[in-house]
């Protein structure tokens, strides 16, 4: 793909350079090639792949949050000179001038478990200080020391953040190729926007040449006494109107070209051309098969289950906070103070701490009671809104298969019928020209034309509206027969 808007942008600026006429020349497009170039060079793209990275290194953070980590901590140095309170020996207090020189390091490894709601760590610190009044040194740390912290009856948050932020980045990277079929769907429709207005166009280009012939051959049966005045005068009028439409035309096409160039990302000094995507491929679809990708592909799906999730963690909120909280804090270790730096690690002495710190409701006035009734009401609530989204998805991939079955006859009707008016108009045109039809007959087959050629056009909307439609909603590539996957540029 990336070869190919390559190659499509050196061969019009070959072109260009070559001719030096950009507003002469025209380069013709088809479907397929619009959509290529939206998903690579619009702005719609580029919004999409930075959502994509956004969220890649929100996982990324996330996966490092539970892994150990190293930490290397202190002040080198720490220097003070000032008056500060001293305690004495009998008690008293007294002010003196204080100048040390201090530093402190701790090397510590820390580990968070989630399924527990442990922190645990492990480290080793010392702490020197110089007393600059007499030169006396003095050491103090812990050569080893072991730690522990474990809520008792608490909201454990790790469990649930390890479960729902995994699905968090699933629903991105499924969203991601979801947009960008959302932008392939975006850009078939300014694509057939562009050709309904081009086809306006060509369609007003032609009722004028077709009522300028008209008017000259009026004005020779005119001359000749074989027509009316009142005939004469309409045919004139016929002629205004089609210069009026077609100028209508040309405003239209001007918009819709900009705007399409604008949402693909295209130079809008080129002159384009759209084509009419022809290569249509009827082939039948089974609603099972597409339920079943529509399940698997989608962001929906484990969105669903994510808000499940979250309903049973506001519970678990709702009933831990509410009762007795209770956490568990433990130490060990060595430390000793000596002289001399090597001097702590000379016979250190054992360190031990144990705490259990306690907080239990007495009177809350049922706050307890209705905190927890009110998660359990909302619970149930997200469970029957998930039902009812999953019922509601589930019916709109069938609706989608069974639209996209019944295009064929559509398609069909539509072909035959603007053949027929395209005929029909053209036997009208050499009877009215030979004097053989009024000039109102000649205006419905006209009006029958064109009716009949926006309405074929707007069959082959709807069939590659409801192709990209049933891509979007699947993700999956009914004629390749295979999940739909995009790499993101911006994360190699």
């Amino acid at each position: 793909m990336k070869t190919r808007i390559i190659l499509l942008f050196f061969g019009l600026f070959m072109v260009i350079k070559t001719w030096g006429q950009p507003d002469t020349m025209k380069y013709v497009l088809n479907l397929s090639d619009v959509i290529d170039l939206a998903i690579t060079n619009s702005s719609a793209i580029k919004y999409v792949q930075n959502t994509n990275v956004n969220y890649y290194w929100r996982y990324r953070n996330f996966k490092t949050r539970f892994r150990p980590q190293l930490v290397l901590s202190g002040d080198v140095p720490n220097y003070s000179h000032t008056t500060s309170p001293i305690t004495q020996p009998d008690g008293s207090i007294e002010f003196k001038q204080v100048s040390n020189l201090a530093a402190s390091a701790t090397l510590a490894v820390s580990q968070s478990i989630p399924q527990t709601g442990t922190y645990v760590w492990a480290g080793t610190s010392a702490y020197g200080i110089r007393n600059l009044k007499n030169g006396q040194n003095s050491f103090s740390g812990a050569p080893f020391s072991l730690g522990f912290k474990q809520p008792l009856f608490a909201y454990n948050w790790m469990k649930w953040y390890k479960k729902t932020e995994p699905m968090v980045y699933d629903e991105a990277q499924k969203r991601f190729v979801e947009d960008i079929e959302q932008i392939a769907l975006n850009s078939t429709y300014r694509y057939f926007n562009y050709l309904s207005v081009q086809t306006n166009y060509n369609l007003a280009k032609n009722n004028l040449k077709n009522s300028e012939d008209n008017l000259r051959i009026s004005n020779t049966k005119k001359e000749l006494g074989q027509i009316s005045e009142n005939d004469h005068s309409r045919i004139k009028l016929s002629v205004l109107n089609a210069q009026k439409a077609l100028n209508q035309a040309r405003m239209s096409l001007k918009n819709a070209d900009y705007e399409l160039k604008k949402y693909i990302g295209l130079d809008q000094n080129l002159n384009i051309e759209l084509q009419i995507p022809l290569n249509i491929t009827l082939f039948k679809i089974d609603p099972k098969l597409a339920l079943e990708k529509a399940k698997e592909n989608r962001k929906e799906t484990t969105y669903y289950k994510r808000r499940l999730i979250q309903a049973d963690e506001r519970l678990a909120r709702a009933k831990s906070s509410t009762g007795v909280n209770a956490t568990l804090r433990g130490s060990f270790g060595l430390s000793n103070s000596a002289d001399n730096f090597m001097g702590i690690y000379d016979q250190p002495k054992k360190d031990r701490m144990l705490r259990i710190s306690v907080s239990v409701p007495i009177l809350d006035w049922g706050r307890s009671a209705s905190t927890v009734k009110l998660a359990e009401s909302e619970r149930d609530i997200t469970i029957y809104d998930v039902n009812k989204d999953i019922e509601d998805f589930d019916r709109k991939v069938i609706v989608q298969v069974e639209q996209f079955s019944l295009l064929k006859d559509q398609l069909k009707t539509a072909s035959e019928a603007d053949k027929v008016a395209g005929n029909g108009y053209l036997i009208a045109l050499r009877k009215f020209q030979n004097g053989e039809l009024s000039i109102t007959d000649l205006n419905i087959a006209l009006q029958e034309r064109e009716k009949a050629k926006r309405d074929y056009i707007r069959s082959i909307e709807n069939y590659w509206v409801a192709f990209f439609r049933l891509r979007e909603l699947t993700l999956y590539d009914f004629e390749e027969g295979h999940n739909i996957t995009y790499e993101n540029p911006m994360l190699k």
